[in-house]
Order: C-alpha cells, then structure tokens, then sequence
C-alpha cells in the first residue's frame, strides 16, 4: 500500500468520491497544483470524469473499487456526504480520508448534527425526533410552525415538508406518509432577517481559516443567489467565524466545511446546517479570491499550509438551474462576469447546471 503518513506533493495522486460538479472543481483546483486526481463515482459520465486523471465507475462501497483507490492515492476526499459508512470506515482506517468519519457521522443525520451543533456552544432552531405520525400528532397539538425533514439523505429541497399551525391532523398525516416512513425531525421555524453561510477551512496542523459569509437567497429550496458583502454587522460576522473554528476544531477536521446561519433581528445567530465539504455558496470564491474553496480544499487535506482567504472583491454568485442554463450565450458578453458551467449532459428542472459570478467592484 502506499505511504500514506506524509505530505503530499506534485504529481502524487489525490482520490475524489463523487463525480459531480464539486468533484469537478475539486480536481481542477489540484490539476492546477500538480496533483493528480482519481474520481470514484458510479456514473461513467460524470461531469469530473472530464477533469480527472482517471475515473473508477464503481459503486461508492465496491470493494475492489475502494482496495484500487486505496492503492492510488495518498489522500482521499469526498464531494457529498452521503457516502456509505463501510466506504468511508475503510479509508479513514487506512489513514487516507480527509475530512474523517466523524464528520460524516455528524452530517449524514440531521437529529444528531443538531445535537452535535449545540454541544459546540451554538444555537439551533426547536428539534425534536419523529419516529411515527403518533409523534408528529402529539407534538403539534394547538399548532406548529416548521419544516419536517428526513433525518437522512436530503438536500435542496428534497425530503422535507412544511408545517403550519393550521394544519388539521388528517394533513399532518399526509405530511408524514410524504416522507415514506424515513427517521423524521421536526424543526421548529426561525423567524431570522436574512441567511449567510461561512466558508472555513482546517489544515492537518490544526491552521484555521474562514472567508467571508455570503448573504444567500433561495428559490423553491434551492440556492439561488450568494452576495458579497454580506451586509450584516461585523460583531455578527465575527461570530459566525468564531462558531465555525469551534466546529471545525470539535471535528478534528480536515478540509473545506460550509455552516449556514440564520441571523434574527437581533444581529444573533442560528446554525441551520453544515455541510462537510466544498459549498455551493463558495463558488464565487473561484473569481473573487486568489484563493478559491477548491484549491483551499486541496491544500488543506494534501497537508499543506492554507491560503489566505481574503477576496479583492465584491461579486454576486448566481446558480444555473434548470432551463437558466440556456442564458449562458447572453452571459458570455456581460463585462466584470466569470462563469462555470458543468458538463452536464441533461437538462432537469431544479438541476443545477452551472453557476456565474459578477463581480461588482473592490472589496469593500
């Protein structure tokens, strides 16, 4: 097996489980480091098989594909994190997976995420743990106002239903049967003034680094735009980076993490989720940054010292999803524009096909 305690450098080889777009940009941000990548993703047309060194089109817990990943790399990262506990067990035993389990464990399950937040210190919206309707019925006896969600495998948007005081209990039934018998948490709504997401890095050294917090929007659950500058007041800014070095050093972490945060009206602050990898909110990171999320990832799990993450200016990100991807002609002639589109052969509503950032002047 190959030596997997040391630094890495140029030309060695860095593994990628996943083949989406993150995964993409993951191995463009160490091609250009001299890093090799090898994607494992069961799609032989994934948009980082475009990029990388080689593609192994296996299933996430194929033996076999994990034994010659294994053998590749000196290192091994991943761009999502539903990734089967017995894959991940059997690199991080191996020394080679960067973030580690502990992350994964944290954020493949909403309920013990929440907990894990508040044991860092951290505020969170109202939770509670949903095993039959019997439950969600008792607990919004006189109403409730918040968002059902699986407590597993959801994202934008996907494996959640919303909650109202009006709801009478035959519809609360139907909300239950929606989510098709899944482990269940209900939170309790936030009424926050806007959300904003940090972008933090953690090297294996312990070197902590975070970018400024995007101000997003999203549209029907989905990420649509990220801003810079947030807008928000420093005091809240200075925390929200304070909470994410928490997180990061409760983890042991290794890599790129992204937090999102409610903030109320107040300037305090609510943890909604973290997502144990490169963020959709820090793409505008790649035009407005010497120093984008990808190659900070890179350099974080390779073992070398972070980039400063400061960016030279303001921008407004904006994700491609569905149809909009067909504005990508009209996009090419916008002066102060960088976009990113992602090799994607087909088409979907609610797909996110690329992304563009605009860049809107000198960081102010």
């Amino acid at each position: 097996m190959t030596e997997t305690t040391g630094v890495m450098k140029p030309g060695d080889t860095l593994g990628i489980l996943g083949g989406g777009q993150l995964g993409r940009m993951i191995a463009m941000a160490a091609a250009r480091l001299g890093v090799r990548t090898v994607v494992l993703e069961p799609d032989p047309k994934c948009p980082a098989e475009q990029v990388a060194s080689h593609h192994i089109a296996a299933d996430y817990d194929n033996m076999e594909a994990l034994e010659l990943l294994a053998r590749e790399c000196r290192a091994v990262t991943y761009e999502f994190e539903n990734i089967p506990a017995g894959a991940a067990r059997f690199l991080d035993e191996r020394g080679l997976l960067f973030p580690g389990t502990m992350a994964l464990e944290k954020s493949q399950d909403r309920l013990a995420e929440k907990e894990f937040i508040r044991q860092c210190g951290a505020q969170t919206a109202p939770f509670y743990a949903i095993g039959s309707d019997l439950d969600l019925l008792k607990l919004c006896e006189g109403g409730f106002d918040g968002i059902l969600k699986t407590r597993r495998f959801g994202y934008d948007g996907k494996g959640q239903v919303r909650i109202t005081p009006e709801m009478s209990r035959e519809d609360l039934e139907r909300a239950f049967a929606s989510l098709k018998g899944a482990e269940s948490i209900l939170e309790g709504f936030v009424d926050f003034d806007c959300e904003i997401s940090v972008i933090a890095a953690r090297s294996r050294d312990g070197e902590i680094r975070a970018y400024d917090p995007a101000r997003n929007i999203h549209r029907n659950g989905i990420l649509d735009t990220s801003r810079l500058p947030s807008g928000v007041p420093s005091a809240t800014i200075a925390a929200a980076k304070e909470i994410a070095s928490d997180i990061l050093s409760a983890l042991g972490y290794v890599g790129v993490i992204g937090i999102e945060f409610f903030v109320l009206r107040d300037g305090s602050l609510v943890v909604n989720e973290m997502a144990p990898r490169v963020h959709n909110s820090g793409h505008w990171t790649e035009a407005a940054c010497a120093v984008s999320q990808f190659e900070q990832h890179v350099r974080a799990v390779c073992g070398w010292p972070l980039g400063d993450p400061s960016r030279h200016s303001d921008c407004i990100m904006e994700n491609l999803i569905g149809q909009d991807v067909d504005r990508f002609d009209s996009l090419l002639g916008k002066p102060g524009l960088s976009i990113h589109l992602y090799g994607k052969s087909e088409t979907r509503p609610g797909r996110k096909m690329g992304h563009f950032t605009r860049l809107t002047g000198p960081a102010s």
